[in-house]
């Protein structure tokens, strides 16, 4: 950075500005209204509302909404959204829990939580079994009704059975996740990639969204659709270990008061990173892969121990899935037979590469990288239409489904029309032409001795599809023409069905259209490549993964777990480093463009360069709200029912202290169980606290699962509880996170996002100012509120002048 590139200019002082937190847990707003005052004690502290803040801007066009809350798209669904805290909570109630607490209840903890991951990887193990076994049996069903009509030659009839059953599926996905669950909608990833960073809505995680992101993924998938069940899993899995975590549902009245301990956001937030990564385990078998992925994607917090964890459940699902294959291997799961631990096995293949191969590889991770990078331009457009139609309502959703429905039912039975009959070859190790559900050899409509290649990939689940471009020593068994037809509607009804409202994933669109090239550059580089073209087409995968989703330790353990072909792995780092690198240079990675057109307020692992030229108190604005720590509660009811905030500082002023001195943070929630005891006194003194020790536990205080927690609204005061006060000092935080208003931004930024903070206290430089100077909040380090304090600050121009430093 350039030590001599000047600080923007500074907005002009505001008497009483402070910062505005953006959580809202009741929804209350501070926007618009006339100043309003409150006499703490000796202090007088005038509240003013801020009407230059201003929230990000998503993918919605109009919206009203208050000054202190966001709001963002989750799924299909606009919610308002909040932060989580991620802090230790350090007032006398934690102090007091943690001296009294016995060696057994620490081992009860311990045993506890490894129990919960152990049932994390056992249920979703089982999810993804099932939804496995649902979608071979109804797709395979589908199939087998069509090819038994297609071999009578009734080909229209076979159309309307086959478009007919892909219609009433699709409809019946997009009905129950438009009107039961519309958060299911989509993969899910960006929205657990952004709980794990500290951004929270109800609907994330609850269990009408896991509900729906099970059956309605099973119908999306069987129904036809170019899409995949993997991203669904990741979410799946966060869904499960979130019930658990939280102790159940108290709405379904599924409870346990045994799993009290777990009711903060930092041991939700382990979990969770656990069911994400048996997630990735259950969808693609792969559980060293879901480790990396949970580690490289996903969290934004790791540590020694939840490796240790997640490793545990990823295996745990891998042992799952392996009896339960081994299991239907025997015939007793319907269609579903026929599959194994390793999904697409390239193992048989011997793979040696010489110079002319690492060119065609290196042209390989290049046209993956412009390709990734034009799928995530294409698709950050498409959404933005999309977001329009789904902004009418439920039935436009469930219409716009069932359009791309019949689009895709019209390309996948339409187009192998237009592929010539080829004859069967004479060393076929499948039969052919292929009777059945799948297969290599789809005869559909050629006569008997010859099959239609793009049939074979068309007219099969997805699945399937991929396993039959990865297949080796079948050089010549697709046309080159059939390969460029089909990667052109694969690559184009990926972009299109991915933002319709069902639950849908990215990697299987995105392994088959990178497959389908892949081959393509294997057969037109046969003369002068020793490589299977079933090996260029599992590099095609990798480099077309690594140009959209700009993932590459965790993507090529996956494909190496899926695949069994070790001796494949310099090829597919070298490809997808290549790739990314390419990627990298047009836009971001499909889920983190994802979470930005969501309006999700991601922090970066790192700081922005411009935000090097600022410092934490340029960007605090109003207004602050401060408790005595002995305050009046009529100032506390009235300031938390026209505010929105959820963290307020807490000062001892005189006659309790000489002068003013900052006591700590107390929180929404805190204070409104202890308004709710109403545990009041006549006078303004300070007490010993005595009587909350004994009369609230810690767990009093835990966070309530699902937003169940007490509201103000709940609440109610005689006028003569109002003239009373309350001490707040036994449940202040007195040892929050504070930085001195001169530290850098980016600092303060980097600080923020590695603690897992919600509020971080800003602090004078000299002592003869009051103690607090405002609270940063994840909003306050979003770029377009930054923008909106300096309008004047080009972003573009210090980046410049960093790089040049």
């Amino acid at each position: 950075m350039d030590g001599g590139s000047p600080r923007p200019p500074r907005r002009p002082e505001r008497e009483g500005s402070y910062n505005h937190d953006i959580e809202s847990m009741d929804g209350s707003g501070a926007g618009g209204g006339p100043p309003w005052r409150s006499q703490n004690g000796s202090s007088e502290a005038l509240l003013r509302y801020d009407d230059g803040g201003s929230a990000r801007e998503p993918l919605l066009r109009k919206r009203t909404m208050n000054t202190t809350s966001q709001i963002a798209i989750v799924g299909a669904n606009v919610c308002p959204i909040e932060s989580l805290d991620y802090e230790v909570v350090e007032n006398d109630l934690f102090k007091q829990d943690w001296r009294s607490r016995k060696k057994k209840q620490i081992f009860q903890y311990i045993v506890l939580k490894w129990s919960l991951v152990l049932l994390i990887g056992l249920l979703t193990g089982l999810v993804g079994f099932f939804n496995n076994l649902a979608v071979e049996n109804i797709a395979g069903l589908k199939l087998l009704l069509t090819s038994r009509l297609m071999l009578h030659e009734s080909y229209f009839k076979a159309f309307f059975v086959y478009g007919g059953c892909n219609l009433v599926l699709a409809a019946s996905a997009a009905a129950i996740c438009a009107y039961v669950a519309p958060a299911a909608a989509g993969s899910g990833i960006p929205e657990v990639k952004a709980y794990l960073n500290g951004v929270d809505a109800y609907s994330i995680l609850a269990p009408s969204t896991l509900f729906v992101k099970i059956f309605g993924s099973i119908l999306g998938v069987s129904a036809g659709f170019v899409l995949g069940k993997e991203g669904p899993m990741v979410h799946t899995g966060a869904c499960i270990a979130n019930l658990l975590g939280q102790g159940g549902s108290r709405k379904y009245h599924l409870t346990c008061n045994w799993l009290r301990y777990f009711k903060n956001d930092r041991d939700r937030r382990d979990l969770i990173t656990c069911g994400s990564a048996a997630g990735v385990a259950a969808a693609f078998r792969a559980p060293v892969g879901g480790v990396l992925f949970a580690l490289e994607e996903a969290a934004s917090w790791w540590r020694s121990a939840l490796l240790w964890r997640t490793f545990f459940t990823t295996a745990v699902v891998a042992v799952v899935l392996r009896g339960l294959i081994e299991f239907c291997r025997s015939g007793k799961c319907g269609l579903f037979g026929q599959g194994g631990l390793i999904m697409f096995d390239l193992s048989s293949t011997v793979a040696t590469y010489s110079t002319p191969d690492l060119i065609a590889i290196i042209v390989l991770g290049i046209i993956g990288g412009i390709f990734g990078g034009l799928f995530n331009f294409l698709l950050d457009k498409i959404l933005r239409v999309y977001s329009i139609i789904n902004e009418r309502g439920a039935p436009f959703k469930i219409l716009l489904t069932i359009t791309i429905s019949i689009i895709t039912s019209m390309c996948s039975y339409g187009l192998p029309w237009l592929a010539a009959c080829t004859p069967c070859p004479v060393d076929a190790v499948e039969q052919c032409p292929t009777i059945g559900r799948s297969g290599n050899y789809k005869n559909f409509q050629c006569p008997q001795g010859y099959y239609n290649d793009l049939a074979s990939l068309f007219f099969n689940t997805n699945d399937d599809a991929i396993r039959n471009l990865f297949s080796n020593g079948t050089a010549n068994e697709f046309r080159m023409s059939s390969l460029f037809i089909f990667f052109t509607a694969i690559y184009c009804l990926g972009l299109v069905t991915y933002g319709v409202a069902v639950p849908s994933g990215l990697f299987i669109p995105v392994i088959l259209a990178g497959a389908t090239y892949g081959r393509i550059v294997g057969t037109l580089l046969g003369s002068i490549s020793d490589l299977d073209p079933g090996l260029f087409a599992l590099l095609g995968a990798a480099s077309f993964l690594g140009g959209t989703m700009r993932m590459t330790v965790s993507v090529c353990v996956i494909l190496l777990e899926l695949t069994n072909d070790l001796p494949m792995l310099p090829l597919v780092m070298l490809v997808l480093l290549i790739s990314k690198t390419i990627a990298d240079n047009f836009n971001k990675g499909v889920y983190d463009q994802i979470v930005v057109m969501k309006g999700l307020p991601y922090m970066e692992a790192h700081a922005e360069p411009y935000m090097r030229h600022l410092v934490a108190g340029d960007v605090v604005s109003g207004p602050l709200i401060t408790f005595s720590g002995v305050e009046k509660v009529g100032n506390i009811v009235h300031a938390l029912r026209i505010m929105g905030h959820n963290g307020f500082p807490v000062v001892d002023e005189p006659p309790i202290t000489e002068t003013p001195e900052l006591v700590g943070l107390v929180t929404r929630s805190h204070l409104l169980v202890l308004l709710n005891s109403k545990n009041f006194m006549k006078g303004r003194v300070k007490t010993s606290g005595s009587f909350v020790l004994r009369r609230f536990g810690a767990f009093d205080f835990a966070k309530p699962g699902s937003g169940k927690g007490l509201k103000i609204e709940d609440l109610d005061f005689t006028d003569e509880e109002m003239d009373m006060y309350v001490d707040l000092h036994p449940i202040t935080n007195t040892s929050p996170y504070t930085v001195v208003e001169t530290m850098s931004l980016a600092k303060a930024a980097i600080l923020f996002r590695e603690l897992g903070l919600r509020h971080l206290l800003v602090v004078p430089k000299t002592p003869d100012r009051p103690p607090i100077v405002g609270i940063l909040t994840r909003h306050d380090f979003m770029p377009e509120h930054i923008h909106s304090l300096f309008p004047n600050l080009n972003p573009h121009r210090y980046h410049s002048a960093s790089m040049a430093g």
